[in-house]
């Protein structure tokens, strides 16, 4: 049977508060002298991280693994060594824990990097400022870091992905703080870190705005503690008087002398939190809890301590032992409380009653019955409270047998208890050594203690507690997936099962299965295969892949493993056409230009649509790409086709004529396109002489990108009449398109005479009705008539009607004889009197 919960207790103010120590783990041997060590704690149940203090000196025959100067030791907090690892660079000037569990260490030279609990790293720089003036000291908090550097200006880093440092304001000092403490950007209203910074008698607060000074006298403070809420803080000064004050410095809430300490000896170690209410003071062997009104409760150890502040109390390491110091939970005290008559107690002792068979639980039950409902939940709390299994189970008993006498009640909050208080008490177990309490694990969720099992390669109890919180398994899966290919690298003298499965089949065949058989449904295998390929093993990472269903996952990872072929494909296997394009420009600027085109080229139909695609960006955005690959293709008709079109863009007269010469060149060389050759033979040859007439006409005129018959009608316009003729011979222009051009340039320039002349050179080919027809369009009608004799007797008529001239109209058919076409006109006379002409000529016709 377990002490009662009471055993440790002991009590402050007058009785109303208690505070106890719970024993977490006895470590008899298992850690060296922590009085030798600089030493960085971790919240939440999490590890120690140790390094030898260089300026203590040590005894010959002392030395362990970790005094070694470049060595940094990790410990769970049951004492169990997790981590040694080796610094070679140069000197540490602090290190500290993450919330995810990762110990970020920071060198003089700004160098910091952030380590997993496998000793896998990866490093960061503060720049090249912090790197010249050098960094003397740092803050390192859950989710960020502020470095102070060699000239005294402070520099916050945020988030621990290597972002780039922020320079706060400047806190005008002339020599570093004695001491100095940050308050996280979650605890201040601002959002924005705020430094305390001790110098001379009072604390200046910086940030990135402002630099106050809070006109504190009682200084220089040699430690500053902020509680974890960031509300209050904890200030010793050299004189050894212990303030506490609200970290906005408008009220002083407790002073205390550790000097009056009877049995304290040498100076002060530490000040720490003891949750939020309290505060703990360290000397070599001794521990002083201070409460807010000065009273004191004292705690011996054998040997060096080292405490760690949690959000709910204090855990203390000593040498052979580990404890956690905290307020009394109002659950438990309710409860347990010598004398207490709260419903929870009543409930708690009828339960007693009813396991001892006795009637009084019965007249327990009844006088609370009101408040039962509450009873049960006060019960319910204080089992998670507890730490002995035996305690928590009879809590647990007591507050099921309270819901059997109510008759609604949701029992959600009793499950959850039972289930959690299982996982709590499986990694509370010494070989894991997460001493988590229960409202620790509240505040940092299932998800992350699971992240915390699997950055100690614990992946069995991760998965289990995954599954029995009804939580996806994926992110353990990763991780052991992970870890697993980097366990079976083949090594020339490896041993054991996993050395073993040096086979990429085997280890791919493993994963896979395991992720088929626990239901890792969404896990990225192209993550997985990252990793494979990150520690070379492009084989298994190819394998892997072949495995996820995302192309957008897949494709990144090919490109970096040099898979280029295998990306492509499976970019245009996936449809998505800016994938295909992603692919496309990496390869293009990673690749030669001979070598991206032979790897497309040698794709045929599997990879044709990249190619289309690579055409119709390339014809967009960079032609002379195009040209390259049509090139190398050997396409000539599309080169001959994109040379014509670039032609047709072209404003400069020479490069014109130069790009249709290239697609004739193009065309020529392909035997089935002799035609297309020889017309681009002929359009290089009018655009040489179109740049020739313009030379001739001293640029007045313009010819250029005119079509054969435009530049003979240009030739004609501007008195270039032999020019025209030539033009008409050397490209073999048929005749009628010939005089209907001419007859237009002439009748637009007006030069009847010249348009007399020209009927009359020759036979027309095209007659002479289009002549009249083309004038009267143009409204030169009295010009037209001449042409009408020269047409078809039967149009003539017609053709004087739209000429206007009605006499000859009534000439002509009568002339003709054509009695039926004097009637149709007649009706389309313009006016009276011609049409009364008309009819007194048709009545003397027979």
């Amino acid at each position: 049977m377990s002490e009662h919960p009471t055993t440790s207790w002991q009590a402050m103010q007058n009785g109303t508060v208690f505070y106890r120590r719970q024993q977490l783990y006895s470590m008899m041997g298992k850690m060296p002298d922590l009085g030798d060590y600089i030493i960085a704690g971790c919240r939440y149940g999490g590890p120690l991280a140790m390094m030898r203090d260089n300026t203590k000196l040590i005894a010959v025959g002392r030395a362990t693994p970790a005094h070694a100067k470049s060595q940094i030791q990790v410990y769970s907090s049951a004492g169990e060594g997790l981590l040694l690892f080796s610094w070679e660079h140069s000197r540490i000037v602090r290190f500290g824990w993450t919330l995810n569990e990762q110990l970020v260490v920071l060198n003089e030279d700004g160098v910091y990097r952030v380590y997993d609990l496998q000793g896998d790293y990866q490093q960061y720089s503060l720049g090249g400022e912090a790197s010249e003036a050098g960094v003397i000291d740092a803050r390192i908090y859950e989710n960020g870091m502020v470095a102070l550097t060699g000239s005294l200006i402070l520099l916050e880093v945020k988030g621990w992905d290597g972002a780039r440092p922020l320079t706060l304001v400047n806190p005008n000092l002339t020599d570093p703080p004695l001491s100095w403490a940050i308050i996280p950007p979650d605890l201040n209203i601002s959002r924005h870190v705020e430094v305390l910074l001790s110098v001379e008698n009072t604390i200046h607060t910086v940030d990135n705005l402002e630099n106050v000074d809070q006109r504190l006298s009682q200084g220089p403070f040699t430690h500053v503690s902020p509680s974890p809420n960031g509300k209050s803080l904890a200030l010793l000064n050299a004189a050894g008087a212990l303030l506490v004050i609200s970290s906005d410095f408008q009220r002083r809430m407790a002073e205390f002398d550790t000097l009056n300490v009877p049995s304290a000896q040498g100076n002060v170690k530490q000040v720490e939190w003891c949750g939020n209410d309290a505060i703990v003071v360290t000397w070599d062997s001794l521990a002083v809890l201070v409460g807010p009104f000065s009273d004191t409760l004292q705690y011996l150890y054998v040997g060096n301590t080292f405490a760690i502040t949690e959000t709910d109390g204090v855990r203390i390491f000593g040498a052979d032992v580990c404890d956690l110091i905290q307020k009394v939970p109002t659950s438990t005290l309710s409860i347990f409380k010598p004398g207490s008559t709260s419903p929870a107690a009543i409930l708690f002792d009828a339960w007693e009653s009813f396991s001892q068979r006795s009637p009084k639980a019965d007249e327990s039950i009844r006088s609370i019955r009101p408040e039962l409902a509450t009873a049960v939940d006060g019960c319910i709390d204080a089992a998670g409270q507890e730490w002995e299994p035996y305690w928590q189970r009879r809590l647990l008993s007591a507050a099921k047998f309270g819901q059997g006498f109510l008759d609604f009640y949701n029992p959600t909050d009793f499950i959850n208890m039972g289930q959690t208080l299982k996982v709590l008490n499986a990694v509370r177990f010494y070989e894991i050594g997460i001493p988590l309490t229960y409202a620790q694990y509240s505040y940092t969720s299932p998800t992350h203690l699971i992240s915390r099992l699997t950055s100690r390669n614990m992946h069995l109890l991760a998965l289990r507690i995954s599954t029995f919180l009804s939580l996806k398994p994926d992110v353990v899966l990763k991780h052991w997936a992970s870890a697993k290919i980097m366990r079976t690298r083949p090594t020339a003298g490896g041993t054991g099962k996993d050395s073993e499965l040096d086979s990429d089949d085997e280890v791919c065949r493993l994963i896979v299965d395991k992720f088929k058989q626990l239901g890792g449904v969404e896990v990225s295998y192209a993550e997985i295969a990252k990793r494979a390929w990150e520690v070379g093993r492009t084989g298994l990472a190819t394998k892997l892949l072949d495995y996820e269903k995302r192309a957008s996952d897949q494709v990144p990872l090919l490109l970096s493993m040099k898979e280029d072929r295998l990306a492509l494909q499976k970019a245009v296997d996936s449809g998505d056409t800016d994938l295909v394009y992603q692919v496309l420009l990496h390869l293009h600027k990673h690749l030669t230009l001979g070598s991206f085109f032979r790897l497309i080229e040698d794709g045929g139909e599997q990879l044709a649509p990249a190619s289309r695609l690579l055409q119709v960006y390339a014809r967009e955005q960079d032609r002379d790409m195009l040209r390259d690959f049509y090139y190398s293709d050997d396409r000539r008709v599309e080169s001959a086709v994109l040379a014509l079109e670039e032609a047709s863009r072209m404003q400069d007269p020479s490069a014109r004529i130069t790009a249709v010469k290239s697609a004739q060149k193009f065309f020529s060389e392909d035997k089935d396109r002799s035609f297309e050759a020889k017309i681009m033979d002929e359009f290089s040859r009018l655009l040489a002489l179109q740049q020739q007439l313009e030379a001739e006409a001293d640029g007045k005129v313009a010819f250029f990108n005119q079509s054969v018959t435009a530049t003979i009608r240009t030739c004609i316009v501007n008195g270039m009449l032999k020019r025209a003729d030539k033009i008409k011979s050397d490209f073999k222009v048929p005749d009628k398109r010939f005089w209907y051009t001419k007859l237009y340039a002439l009748t637009e320039v007006r030069d009847f005479e010249g348009l007399d002349a020209f009927s009359k050179s020759k036979r027309s080919p095209i007659g002479y009705e289009p002549f009249v027809r083309h004038l009267v369009e143009k409204g030169h009608s009295k010009e037209a008539v001449a042409y009408v004799a020269r047409c078809d007797p039967p149009k003539r008529a017609d053709l004087y009607a739209e000429c206007d001239e009605w006499r000859m109209v009534g000439k002509e058919c009568k002339d003709r004889g054509d009695k039926a076409k004097l009637e149709q006109l007649r009706k389309k006379c313009p006016n009276s009197l011609i049409a009364r002409e008309l009819e007194q000529l048709a009545t003397s016709m027979k």
